[in-house]
């Protein structure tokens, strides 16, 4: 095994074998715990690191594994994998800081930690999956892993939303599976294929091929919280903040939504999908879906409750990216793959560090809470101001991209879903930044919501997290068009790989 071969499967060791070590340790290991936590994501990071120089330099990272006649296990980590893959691993550390802080003195943590360390393997799959074999098989690990960490504080709310959250990623997964077994007796092996590996196909096929490409995109659907398939995001909402931000930033969502950029783009390829008028319908399933989100989120005075009808109205930003037939838009698709990210994973920060230090859960009771706690509300502020698409903010990057795109695809209409979604945005975050920073204290709050923190607002681990990402939503947005940025990066997929033909 060469090292190029190694590197993917190092990648993916890296937070797998820690999460099976953490599973055996007892609750009063906190130190080795840790040290396996922080280990396995700086490693992962670093490893990472040699991934990115390398394909930026033209190399090449592959391994496959025969599991069954014509059937591989197959990982390949190009250009668009490591896109993902370097989001989830960044993310991942800081949200295992957080954790760690968030979860200090709760039970069962070496479980948690443990299906934690799954759930980003699962993650590491799906992104550097090189063929959908390899990618349901990791997109069903995702769902299994993610289930525990929903029911983790066993409630019966929880309990009731992991079983809505179960319910639905596996009726998405058989759909998947439909799909690409039905797929399998067209084509054989389906290998993700830069351009699709469809379009050899005879017109005589075009039926099936469009019924398959319903099945396989309402199959990831489901995780990319769609409208109609949506409904077991909000309902997850009672699992604890780290999460939450796990679901909505860094796994679960985001595997939904990339998995439909490896359908259209390598699967059928853009050109071919669009010669069987499939992104069209894509495209307006993803605008439905963006006002939907938005509107909904109006009408929650549930914190969590609000951000997650935000995800689900943002992460189709990046579906509506896909669909446009066009480089501008897939830019600006792609790129906000990881800008919601680090946009709505602040946010889910901050709103655990309300609920832990505070006690608040409903935005009706923010009033005054930027005097309380500064440094969190101002990383809060910023990540809103960002999903709004306010100027100097990742935010508005994206949607510049996703506006020219639709203008330059021709699809005006989708020029005014960007515009009326981002008044939907001013109109649901604008209200709570009023309350934190402008509306008088109703009472102070009882003491036992006041710790000792030693004069900061939160503890340092829960506080650290938010303003590095806060940070990163401002450093996208002002220097987005240097070499290493998640922009740059972006261009050069488009360039390399998915947009050699002209529209």
């Amino acid at each position: 095994m060469t090292l190029n071969q190694a590197l993917p499967l190092a990648v993916l060791a890296s937070s797998l074998l820690p999460g099976l070590i953490i599973f055996t340790l007892s609750e009063q290991r906190v130190r080795l715990r840790t040290a396996l936590n922080l280990f396995g994501a700086t490693a992962k990071l670093a490893l990472v690191g040699v991934l990115l120089a390398g394909v930026a330099d033209g190399e090449a990272y592959g391994f496959s594994y025969p599991v069954l006649p014509g059937i591989e296990l197959v990982f390949k980590a190009d250009a668009l994998a490591l896109l993902f893959v370097t989001l989830s691993a960044l993310l991942w550390l800081l949200t295992t800081i957080y954790a760690i802080g968030y979860l200090e003195g709760s039970p069962h943590r070496s479980r948690f930690f443990g299906f934690f360390s799954l759930c980003v393997t699962a993650t590491m799959g799906i992104a550097m999956a090189g063929n959908l074999f390899t990618f349901f098989l990791f997109y069903e690990l995702l769902t299994l892993a993610t289930y525990p960490l929903v029911v983790h504080r066993g409630t019966p709310a929880s309990m009731r939303g992991g079983s809505i959250y179960l319910a639905y990623t596996l009726g998405g997964g058989a759909l998947l599976l439909t799909g690409i077994v039905w797929l399998h007796g067209l084509v054989g092996s389906a290998e993700f294929a830069h351009g699709g590996m469809l379009s050899d196909l005879g017109p005589e096929y075009a039926g099936q091929l469009q019924i398959v490409f319903l099945l396989l995109i309402c199959g990831v659907g489901v995780k990319a919280a769609i409208v109609p398939l949506h409904g077991w995001l909000p309902r997850a909402m009672v699992a604890p903040a780290p999460v939450s931000a796990l679901l909505h930033a860094v796994a679960v969502v985001k595997a939904g939504a990339f998995g439909i950029v490896r359908i259209v783009y390598e699967v059928y390829g853009v050109e071919f999908a669009q010669s069987l008028q499939l992104l069209l319908p894509l495209a307006v399933a993803a605008s439905v879906t963006i006002l939907w989100g938005s509107w909904r989120a109006l009408f929650q005075d549930d914190l969590k409750k609000r951000l997650a009808y935000s995800t689900v109205s943002q992460v189709s930003y990046i579906v509506l990216g896909v669909a446009l037939f066009g480089p501008l838009g897939t830019v600006g698709g792609l790129v906000h793959l990881v800008h919601q990210g680090i946009m709505k994973i602040t946010l889910f920060f901050c709103a655990g560090n309300f609920a832990e230090t505070l006690g608040i859960h409903n935005i009706s009771e923010m009033n005054g809470v930027g005097r309380r706690m500064p440094w969190t509300t101002a990383a809060f502020s910023i990540a809103a101001l960002g999903m709004i698409g306010v100027p100097l903010t990742a935010g508005a990057v994206s949607k510049a991209w996703l506006i020219d795109g639709a203008e330059a695809a021709g699809l005006h209409w989708a020029v005014w879903v960007l515009w009326t979604s981002s008044l939907l945005n001013a109109a649901y975050f604008l209200p709570i930044l009023w309350r934190a920073w402008f509306r008088p204290l109703v009472a102070p709050w009882p003491d036992e919501h006041i710790p000792a923190r030693g004069g900061r607002e939160t503890a340092w681990l829960l506080l650290l997290p938010p303003l590095v990402t806060a940070a990163a939503v401002l450093v996208a947005g002002v220097i987005g068009d240097v070499s290493w940025s998640p922009l740059a990066w972006s261009q050069m997929i488009a360039d390399r790989e998915y947009l050699r033909w002209t529209p």
